[in-house]
């Protein structure tokens, strides 16, 4: 192994009821240095839609992870990137005792370039992003990739 990073953050939650008179789940992220985030469960769990749930914020880290390594690999490979953009989504099973886990994750990125020789290089580069991405390294469950590519 090169080298390691640490990185720290602080949850926050005290005890208090919502409007429809469950627990409350709502808390705050504190990273230092950085806004506090504020977070809830998920809507499906009795959580307050308005805010970011830890199940957003995983498929979250994905998109920017994937994104910020493809921007990497084009660079190395000498591909402009013009613009880039990412409907992804995710699929959660829940079990009946409760627990639940990811099954899949599918990016659909739309890419544009300023190269049309670079196309065919371009889309097969997701595949290189996906092996350096720290995120999708660290999760058990496929990422599958739709990617296009255009010319601006």
């Amino acid at each position: 192994m090169g080298f390691k990073h640490l990185f720290k953050a602080e949850a926050k939650w005290s005890s208090n009821k919502n409007e429809k008179g469950f627990v409350s789940k709502n808390h705050e992220i504190i990273i230092e240095g950085k806004p506090v985030l504020s977070v809830s469960a998920a809507k499906a769990f009795k959580g307050d839609a308005e805010l970011y749930n830890p199940e957003d914020m995983l498929l979250s880290s994905l998109v920017s992870c994937h994104m910020m390594s493809y921007l990497y690999v084009c660079g190395q490979n000498g591909i402009e990137v013009l613009s880039y953009s990412d409907n992804a989504e995710a699929t959660l099973e829940v079990e009946f005792d409760g627990s639940g886990r990811f099954t899949e994750v599918r990016l659909n990125p739309k890419v544009t370039i300023a190269n049309p020789d670079k196309i065919q290089l371009a889309l097969e580069l997701h595949k290189k992003a996906n092996q350096l991405c720290f995120i999708a390294n660290s999760c058990n469950f496929p990422i599958l990739h739709n990617a296009s590519c255009e010319v601006g």
